[in-house]
């Protein structure tokens, strides 16, 4: 009798677990299913954002001064972003405390799509050099594209008797802290090539910041200030005109448009390399298929032969890399500066 109740017992047991165990099976399964439908329902609300985006106004923001290879190439990209997806993308210049100013507001837009940042290796530079800013470049922004790059070149304003980059280094190493060169401000490509060769040089010169690349190329071309590193696509006309004298370039190889100017690395500074770099971001949190979306447009707009052909008149070379590539090319500079500042002991003036 008691072997046939604990045999009841036990069938009764099992019935329930396998219930329970089904019950269970049947929750997960409307859980995930609820889980799929909301994902699936996430995925094509934003693709039907993204084919209806934009229907308004984008506004680009530029934290740079007007007027130079940032602000120039970002107007150019408005005009054709407007032309490929019919919004007009306006650029709006906030420029300040080497960029800082611009990409702060920039990181506190709608994550909508509607507000733009135009970046360069500044941004990558300050991640370091200025570690108490009030955004950080990968937790508060997302890559959408880099536009192209370009070389720097190193120029000496005419009057001062410095025709070679020898002269150049012999005058800083008889005289230290006499000679000064002009840049755009802390930490921006024009900054951190001035820092570079300082130190890769072994000499030493006085840092004079200004607001905008503009500002310190009316200097240098005035002789208010004895050098600078600019971007060859905006001193070129300069150096042919006979304003300012090239003594040398920053890429890895001659400039296609100063080619009778020898590189740094060349002219005695071995090893010497520094590029300007051009890109767009986006608020964290700016729908994926929009990114792709505006991604797609840029690599299609700096694939065109004509602006390629254009680019390279002017001395630049376009970057066409996708969302991911991107953010790991981000990642890749931040690392790349960061040891460059910390090996050469780069401290703000």
């Amino acid at each position: 009798m008691t072997s046939f109740r604990q045999t009841t017992d036990t069938k009764r047991s099992a019935s329930q677990a396998l219930q329970k165990s089904s019950s269970l099976r049947r929750n997960m399964g409307i859980a995930l299913a609820s889980l799929l439908f909301i994902g699936t329902g996430i995925f094509l609300s934003q693709q039907a954002h993204a084919q209806n985006y934009p229907n308004r106004p984008v506004k680009i923001i530029v934290p740079f001064a007007t007027g130079g290879p940032a602000d120039n190439y970002a107007r150019f990209m408005a005009q054709r972003l407007q032309e490929n997806l019919g919004q007009s993308f306006v650029v709006d210049n906030k420029p300040g405390a080497g960029s800082v100013i611009g990409t702060d507001l920039a990181a506190k837009a709608a994550a909508d799509g509607y507000t733009l940042l135009l970046m360069s290796n500044t941004q990558t530079v300050n991640e370091t050099l200025i570690p108490n800013k009030p955004y950080g470049l990968m937790k508060d922004f997302v890559g959408v594209a880099p536009i192209n790059y370009s070389d720097l070149v190193l120029v000496v304003n005419p009057t001062k008797g410095m025709n070679t980059l020898a002269d150049v280094i012999r005058v800083a190493k008889a005289e230290p802290g006499k000679l000064n060169y002009a840049s755009s401000g802390p930490g921006t490509p024009y900054h951190m090539a001035g820092e570079l060769f300082k130190s890769m040089a072994k000499i030493d010169m006085v840092h004079v910041p200004y607001k905008g690349s503009s500002g310190a190329r009316t200097d240098v071309l005035g002789g208010q200030v004895d050098m600078m590193f600019d971007a060859v696509t905006t001193m070129t006309e300069q150096v042919k005109a006979g304003k300012v004298k090239a003594v040398g370039t920053s890429g890895k190889a001659r400039s296609d448009v100063l080619s009778d100017v020898p590189t740094l690395n060349e002219a005695g500074v071995a090893g010497y390399e520094a590029t300007i770099w051009l890109g767009l971001m986006a608020p964290k949190g700016t729908p994926k298929a929009i990114v792709d979306k505006l991604n797609e447009t840029v690599s299609k707009i700096a694939s065109q032969q004509d602006v390629k052909q254009l680019w390279a008149k002017q001395g630049a070379a376009p970057l066409v890399m996708n969302p991911v590539t991107f953010d790991k090319y981000l990642q890749d500079d931040i690392a790349k500066w960061s040891g460059v500042i910390k090996s050469a002991n780069i401290k703000l003036d």
